[in-house]
């Protein structure tokens, strides 16, 4: 048997955690002297304490803790609680990392307020392109409701433009328009950049993009997370030299190495009335 400091060192935890488990009976010792109250604990103890500290890392309260122990939890049926637990933490983080992004990007803007680099932004022609996409309704422009449709979106496309045997010539564009059923929604174009017409048998739609004679221009460095300051540059630069916006800005990918979405380069492209 092991003395609850022992156990406690074992165990990665504090003998006063111990004390308070044994306390509202989460854990009792093995043994308890009566005359001294030392607490003892044996090895095979370890297995239900590191039950109790899994259970509480992942959000459970000692209360729900103890009532699933008591229930005796297999092991596969525990497995798949904490792993069920695990990815609900995980979408909660990935969900609080994209408000941090917003929140960091709308900082940005504000402390960009009243400087304007004009010689970031060009006024040039773009030329009519072809491009194989798939589309989805998002419930809004911003980036929140955005970068969950998009992503999937062009995940979903490149693997059906592998499997088709279409081979992209050029960047990925996406481009954006009013739902038909209005209330802010907006339907996403996720695209990339190809040469071949399209043919009956392709699970994704092939279309050409009419030129715009002119668009204001300006490259965003990051992740599309984080463009909001470069897209107000934008807009304060056509507004201030007395243009008019023609719709939503296409996002053309000119630099997007896998997995590091800091080192992305992408050019906004916002047409002119």
């Amino acid at each position: 048997m092991f003395t609850i400091g022992d156990f406690a060192r074992h165990g990665r935890v504090s003998a006063r955690m111990l004390r308070h488990y044994d306390a509202i009976g989460l854990l009792r010792p093995a043994h308890t002297d009566l005359y001294s109250g030392y607490r003892y604990y044996t090895a095979a103890q370890l297995a239900r304490l590191n039950r109790v500290i899994a259970l509480k890392d992942l959000g459970f309260t000692l209360q729900q803790v103890q009532e699933i122990l008591e229930d005796k939890v297999g092991t596969q049926e525990l497995r798949g609680m904490l792993v069920l637990r695990r990815a609900e933490l995980e979408e909660a983080m990935a969900a609080a990392a994209a408000r941090l992004a917003q929140v960091e990007a709308r900082l940005r803007s504000i402390e960009s307020e009243g400087f304007m680099p004009t010689d970031d932004v060009i006024v040039k022609s773009i030329p009519a392109v072809r491009v194989a996409e798939l589309t989805a309704t998002a419930a809004s422009y911003g980036p929140e409701d955005i970068g969950p449709v998009i992503s999937p979106l062009y995940e979903e496309l490149f693997r059906r433009v592998e499997a088709s045997g279409v081979t992209p010539t050029g960047p990925g564009i996406a481009y954006y328009e009013d739902a038909p059923e209005g209330n802010g929604a907006v339907v996403v174009h996720a695209g990339v950049t190809v040469s071949e017409a399209h043919r009956p048998d392709l699970d994704f739609a092939i279309v050409e993009l009419p030129a715009v004679e002119r668009a204001a221009t300006i490259v965003h460095r990051g992740s599309m997370q984080g463009v909001l300051p470069t897209s107000q540059t934008l807009a304060r630069w056509i507004e201030s030299g007395g243009h008019i916006s023609a719709g939503y800005a296409r996002e053309v990918s000119l630099e997007c190495p896998p997995g590091d979405f800091d080192q992305w380069v992408t050019e906004l492209q916002e047409p002119l009335a």
